[in-house]
């Protein structure tokens, strides 16, 4: 299957109609995505294991979305492929009095992988040109110099956001973190469905908020945010794949592959132990073989 068909070209406008959010195609169905996504897992359990012994490269994998598009689950079903020993997962909301006391990349950049691991932004930097466009009063309680009054926040402020993730990520990729940003690419009716289910469904309750039908109301002006941040950090290296994600069997499918994709082509090996090394752990072994 060709994933660059999900892949957001760099320094491309992005318009989000002309991605599908639900599968049209028949090269693969529900029941052989599973077999194929049990593989997939299982590769990527042997490539994490390579990943830690090398110590070189660190991976974020960022998650960003409408609400109900399935990120908890698609992290889930990911997780179930690595050793939890060496991810981690960071969901964001709003900035509390200390992250407001620093720029907002801070409370992000303390979260990067070490070298070896994973991590997984469950929501991201991204949430402040997204949520903040969307609601651009927000901004004003980062006490930002020359932001007064949201008359002030205006396209160059904008255009200087998406510089700095730019940067930010540009420089964490130099530095030996891979960088994979996935958009949950869902329906105005398939959330509708969903929101329903949660509503009708009382274990599912829980999941939802009154909050998010009044955030449903802001869809055009969500899309548009999604569409400029996509096409303005849309980089070789730190691309966006926007995933369909009305049938969550195939966005978890296609996530699946790509992380795969990426991680496979590392130049990544376990490291070989010195001659001096190896003859320790020849008399180690005699030692052990001579115990009584």
């Amino acid at each position: 299957m060709d994933l660059n068909k999900y892949r957001a070209k760099s320094d491309t406008k992005i318009n989000l109609s002309d991605f599908d959010t639900e599968y049209k195609g028949n090269k693969v169905d529900k029941e052989e995505s599973v077999e194929l996504l049990e593989y997939g897992k299982s590769r990527l359990t042997e490539i994490q294991d390579i990943l830690f012994a090398d110590n070189r490269y660190g991976v974020l994998i960022v998650f960003q979305a409408m609400d109900a598009a399935g990120k908890d689950g698609s992290i889930k079903h990911i997780m179930s492929g690595f050793n939890p020993q060496g991810v981690v997962i960071h969901s964001y909301k709003t900035p509390n009095s200390l992250e407001l006391d620093h720029d907002y990349l801070w409370r992000h950049y303390i979260d990067l992988p070490k070298r070896g691991n994973i991590t997984i932004f469950n929501r991201s930097h991204y949430e402040n040109v997204l949520v903040t466009k969307v609601h651009p009063e927000y901004i004003l309680k980062e006490n930002i110099p020359g932001i007064r009054s949201v008359s002030d926040i205006n396209d160059t402020f904008w255009e200087n956001r998406y510089k700095q993730i730019n940067r930010f990520e540009k420089n964490i990729y130099q530095n030996g973190t891979v960088i994979l940003k996935f958009f949950l690419h869902l329906s105005k009716d398939e959330q509708k469905k969903r929101f329903l289910e949660r509503i009708d469904t009382p274990e599912k309750n829980w999941k939802f908020s009154p909050a998010d039908v009044h955030e449903r109301s802001f869809w055009k002006e969500y899309k548009s945010a999604y569409e400029e941040a996509i096409s303005k950090t849309s980089k070789d290296h730190a691309p966006w794949y926007i995933v369909p994600a009305d049938n969550k069997w195939f966005t978890r499918f296609i996530i699946t592959a790509v992380i795969y994709e990426h991680l496979s082509k590392l130049s990544i090996s376990y490291p070989v132990v010195s001659e001096e090394t190896k003859k320790e752990l020849i008399a180690a072994r005699e030692a052990l073989m001579n115990e009584k």
